[in-house]
Parts: structure tokens; C-alpha cells; sequence
């Protein structure tokens, strides 16, 4: 084999070593520009981060439009008792000592007396004060509280948040027939057997 022969494999061998590298760097290289060009062109929606960022986001949306509502009555004693002369409050409506005023002057409830059998009173008292606004995590049960003070008032419509609330409706509005007053909360609240008082739920009626 003649000297030119060996130089040309030589060069071959070193021009193969050199390549292959060379390739394969610009290959990653290229792959990386491609999925990034992707990304970009799609907002990062094929991003498996980027969609767990978002399912994020959106769960944290979804928590905090849910936290405003109040936990719907479920207790079938309370329900059937309560219930039956008038929309069944939902306990963080009221602090605790406001429930047990209510239900240790029952012989003169508004002007009326209201009867309970020991058992149903021992149930709806634990149910009342073990879910009032004071035991309760809730973001409209925290606000309730809040305006409250030391007070315990004995009707919803006297709590402080409520009447801010509501502060803009005129005295005929809540005069209607169809409403009565700012007690009938189910006659404009679409919603509040659900705990939902949101404005997006309200509808006065005529």
C-alpha cells in the first residue's frame, strides 16, 4: 500500500471522527430550537409543566370562586322543624351565641311560640353550634364575624355584613309581596339553599 493510499484513509478516518460529533451536537441542537419554535407557536400548551401550571391556576380560580358559599343545611331534623315556617338558615349565618339565644327563648320566638321534643332540640343545638359562623373556615362566615364584635344578634338581618350588603335596595323593593323582607333570603337568592349567595345568583323579583 503506497504512502497516498494510507494518507487518504488517514484523513477518512479523521474527518469521520470529527463529523459524527459535529452532527449530533447540531442535531440536539436543532431539536431544541424545534421544540421551543413549538412551544412559543402554541402558547406552551404541549408543555407537560406548562399544563400543570395551568391546571393550577385554574383550580386555584375555581377555589376561590367556591369559597364565598356556605355549607347547605343537612341536617333533616333542623330542615323539617325550622323548615317548616321558614327558609331554613344555613348555620354560619350566625355565631354561636346568637343560635343559643334563639334556642333558649323558644316560648317567645318573634312573637310566637315554637315547641320542640327534648331529642329534636339536643340534635338541632348540636348541629347549630358545632357549624355556626364562628366554627366555620368559610369566607362569608369569616366576613359575618368579623363585623360582629361582641355582638349576638338574634335575626340575620341585624348582622352587620348583611345590611352592608344590602344597603343600596329601597324599603319598597324589599316590601313586595314577593319578598316580603330582608329575611325571605331565597326570594331574590336563586341559590341559597345551595349556600350560594353571589351577586351572579340573585334575581328580585317583581
Amino acid at each position: 500500500m503506497d504512502h497516498k493510499t494510507i494518507f487518504l484513509m488517514i484523513c477518512l478516518v479523521l474527518s469521520t471522527l470529527f463529523f459524527i460529533p459535529s452532527f449530533l451536537a447540531y442535531a440536539a441542537d436543532d431539536h431544541k430550537e424545534n421544540k421551543w419554535n413549538v412551544l412559543l407557536a402554541d402558547g406552551g400548551k404541549n408543555d407537560d409543566n406548562g399544563k400543570h401550571q395551568k391546571k393550577k391556576r385554574e383550580h386555584h380560580q375555581n377555589s376561590d370562586n367556591d369559597s364565598s358559599a356556605i355549607t347547605p343545611v343537612n341536617n333533616s331534623v333542623y330542615q323539617a322543624q325550622c323548615g317548616a315556617c321558614h327558609f331554613a338558615y344555613q348555620p354560619e349565618l350566625l355565631p354561636e351565641s346568637s343560635w343559643i339565644k334563639l334556642l333558649t327563648s323558644l316560648e317567645d320566638h318573634f312573637g310566637e311560640t315554637f315547641e320542640l321534643d327534648a331529642d329534636s332540640q339536643n340534635i338541632i343545638t348540636d348541629y347549630l353550634r358545632s357549624n355556626s359562623a364562628d366554627h366555620s373556615t368559610k369566607k362569608r362566615a369569616r366576613k359575618i364575624m368579623k363585623g360582629l364584635g361582641n355582638q349576638a344578634p338574634l335575626r340575620i338581618t341585624q348582622i352587620p355584613y348583611i345590611i352592608k350588603e344590602h344597603h343600596e335596595i329601597s324599603p319598597d323593593v324589599l316590601n313586595r309581596e314577593s319578598i316580603g323582607s330582608l329575611s325571605n333570603c331565597i326570594a331574590c337568592h336563586t341559590t341559597a339553599e345551595d349556600g350560594i349567595y353571589d351577586d351572579d345568583n340573585v334575581k328580585v323579583p317583581k
